[in-house]
């Protein structure tokens, strides 16, 4: 496949293994990345991760703001195939059609679910029993193109957004290396989406961080690890954001919505609509992530019977 001239697309770290994947394996021409992005204090430039693996193999980097208007760059170094990976951006139908063999994606979800920016914590916070990694044909609409293969991984209740991803990123940059032979060769398979079973995972909203109580318990549970280690679920007590970290779920019917019903070192018992979550880590505002033992000890109140609001 050393012959294969690729263009390959994408942005944050879990695109990494897939495209060292390709180096090794292809001849990688161009990597197209999202702008460098000021981080910090004093504003400084930071490169994505995908930039700083071409950087290192001395590959050619191109980073347009909007690649819908941008794109000569790519076509000028004629490329046998575009892959692309969590890349951010819409990509043209100049960009679809230009490569022989087409423009071939690598998403974190069994599609048609979860069609989106973030399926990994959709997966999660949906409460699906598995996910897994999708190699696709591209089309003009979002993740809706022909899929080529597929491989599955359970979702446990021991699981949240950091252990899926990384076990996602891994298979992604396998399964694409395994696929692409066949694609080279026109052998692979090429299957129509079921549009009917298609769902969404669009962008988490500030909304969708704030816990709300007035859910069941595994809601509740599935929330709070479908937003670890990021963005984090919160809630709020006393007018103070805390945002909840992990969690344990709780058969306990005692007390009303959004009471703390138990406060120990072991954890602090939340009742929700149905049954109750009981936390066991946490992060104060202005804080670090702390033990519930840490935060009991450092508390100024009762706690118990005080109670958890979703407010901001």
């Amino acid at each position: 496949m050393k012959d294969k001239r690729v263009v390959f697309m994408g942005t944050p770290l879990f695109a990494v293994p897939v495209l060292e994947e390709l180096i090794k394996n292809t001849n990688v021409v161009l990597v197209v990345t999202q702008p460098d992005k000021p981080v910090g204090r004093h504003k400084e430039s930071v490169f994505t991760p995908i930039k700083e693996v071409a950087v290192k193999n001395g590959i050619p980097v191109f980073q347009p703001e909007k690649i819908r208007n941008d794109y000569e760059e790519v076509l000028n170094v004629k490329p046998d195939i575009i892959i692309t990976c969590a890349y951010g951006q819409i990509i043209p139908k100049v960009l679809l059609d230009a490569p022989k063999y087409e423009a071939v994606n690598v998403h974190a979800s069994l599609l048609p679910k979860l069609r989106g920016g973030a399926p990994i914590h959709k997966a999660i916070i949906y409460g699906e029993k598995e996910t897994g990694i999708t190699i696709m044909y591209m089309s003009e609409k979002m993740d809706a193109g022909d899929i080529i293969k597929q491989e599955s991984i359970p979702i446990m209740d021991c699981d949240n957004v950091g252990t899926i991803h990384d076990k996602l990123m891994n298979i992604g940059s396998k399964l694409l290396i395994q696929t692409l032979p066949s694609i080279f060769d026109g052998t692979n398979d090429r299957i129509k989406q079921d549009e009917e079973k298609a769902t969404y995972a669009y962008n988490v909203s500030r909304e969708e961080e704030k816990i709300d109580f007035n859910k069941s318990n595994r809601e509740v549970f599935n929330q709070i690890r479908g937003l670890y280690p990021y963005p984090v679920a919160y809630t709020t007590l006393n007018g103070e954001v805390i945002k909840i970290t992990e969690s344990k779920m709780s058969d306990s019917e005692e007390g009303t919505i959004g009471e703390i019903t138990m406060a120990s070192k072991n954890g602090i018992c939340v009742k929700c609509f149905s049954k109750s979550i009981v936390i066991t880590r946490l992060k104060p505002a202005g804080k670090k992530e702390m033990s519930v033992s840490d935060f009991i000890n450092g508390y100024k109140g009762m706690l118990l019977g005080e109670r958890f609001s979703n407010e901001n």
